[in-house]
Parts: C-alpha cells; sequence; structure tokens
C-alpha cells in the first residue's frame, strides 16, 4: 500500500532532502488534499513540532478532518497524542519519546509506551523508527541515540500497533529503498511495518507488499513520479 505523506514546515506542505535541505514547497493545500482523497491512509507529520520551532496545529486539525490521517511531530505525553486523537488523526505517530540516553546507553522507554497505550489504546499509536547509519535518529533527526532499530522493535511490539521505519539516509534523494533492510525489519515484528526514505517507483511498492510491508512516499510524489 502507497501512504502518501503531508509534511508540514512553518505553514507550507514541503519535502526537505534528508531532513535537511528544502526541496519543495507548496501552498495549495485544496490541490493536494483533493489529489490524496482516494487513499485510505494519509501520512500527516508536522515538521516544526518535530523540532521544537513551534507547530502547526491548526493546519494539523483542519487536514485530518478530511483525510485519514496518521499524525506524528512532537507527540511526548499522552496528554498530547489524546489531543491529536481528538482532532480527528486516526493514528498517533510516536517517535523521540520512545527512547533515552544516559551516559552513552541507549534504552527503551517502554514505562512511557506502556502509559502512552493505557492512556489511548495501542491500536492508535505507531512507533516512529527513524535510522540514520544504522542509529535511531530523534528530535526531528538532529541527535542519535545509542540503539537500533533491531533493538527497539521487539522492545515496542507489545505496545504500539504498527512501526514506521524512516530510513533518512535516503530521505528524499529517491534512490529506492533498500529492500534488504525491509526484510531484515520484518522478521523482527508481527505487526504493520511501514517503510519510508528514497521510495520512488510503484515496482518499489509493490516488491515491498509482496513481503506485506507498506511504503510511505513524498518526493517522488510531490514530483510526480508517482502517480496520484
Amino acid at each position: 500500500m502507497l501512504i502518501p505523506s503531508i509534511d508540514l514546515l512553518g505553514g507550507r506542505i514541503v519535502q526537505l532532502v534528508q531532513g535537511e535541505k528544502l526541496r519543495l514547497a507548496f501552498d495549495d493545500f485544496e490541490y493536494w488534499i483533493e489529489r490524496f482523497a482516494k487513499y485510505p491512509l494519509v501520512q500527516l507529520i508536522d515538521l516544526d513540532a518535530a523540532m521544537r520551532q513551534g507547530d502547526n496545529a491548526a493546519l494539523v486539525a483542519q487536514i485530518a478532518k478530511r483525510l485519514p490521517c496518521q499524525v506524528g511531530g512532537g507527540i511526548g505525553t499522552a496528554a498530547r497524542a489524546k489531543a491529536v486523537l481528538g482532532a480527528g488523526a486516526r493514528r498517533v505517530i510516536v517517535g523521540s519519546s520512545l527512547f533515552k540516553e544516559q551516559e552513552g546507553i541507549g534504552t527503551v522507554n517502554t514505562a512511557f509506551a506502556s502509559e502512552l497505550a493505557d492512556a489511548v489504546g495501542l491500536e492508535r499509536i505507531v512507533a516512529g523508527i527513524d535510522s540514520r547509519g544504522g542509529k535511531i535518529a530523534i528530535k526531528g533527526w538532529k541527535s542519535q541515540v545509542a540503539l537500533t532499530p533491531d533493538d527497539a522493535i521487539p522492545a515496542l511490539e507489545p505496545y504500539v500497533a504498527a512501526f514506521l521505519y524512516t530510513h533518512i539516509d535516503g530521505e528524499g534523494l529517491m534512490q529506492g529503498f533498500p529492500m534488504a533492510i525491509a526484510e531484515r525489519l520484518r522478521a523482527l515484528t508481527r505487526r504493520q511495518l511501514i517503510v519510508a526514505g528514497g521510495i520512488r517507483a510503484q515496482q518499489e511498492i509493490d516488491d515491498l507488499a509482496t513481503i506485506e510491508v507498506d511504503a510511505v512516499a513524498g518526493m517522488a510524489v510531490y514530483t510526480h513520479l508517482l502517480p496520484t
């Protein structure tokens, strides 16, 4: 399944390369909402909230009322998750708050994962596993913890409905998603697995579907490499 992505930054729809360089920006929300209305799921990320530099909460609420969205970006408490779900999101994507690091040792914050699952229901939680150079990145990809996706996924499985793995090394480059990583991660969990980062062609999406992995695409959608 293809899941188109809407990334919000400064009140606009954007596409960044590896989370840093602005490549595309759009103000025509109505056009893209209409284009994405046929999809069973849309990914909506508030980059400002993820980077701790403000938020696009009003826009998120407007879009989530019109599209079936899983929403991420700065969701660090159960109260915030409830607010986002209450504003219309189908599910929340939680990333940074699931991980801790102290004195160079990374740990999975299973206590928070359990608290969140009790508060909103695990069926409404997607664990965001963002990876750069094999290590998990947090806080809008500005920091890393000494954990790998292979460490995190089994620890979080009891508390979430799905995993969203983003391959930051390929994000926005449209060079293809590494299938070997998708296959390895698929073997780690029985939950829904969604991958993102570099996806550029329908054949990739079809290949991922054969191993029961869903695909998020942004740059290839907005440049019309993938039809919508």
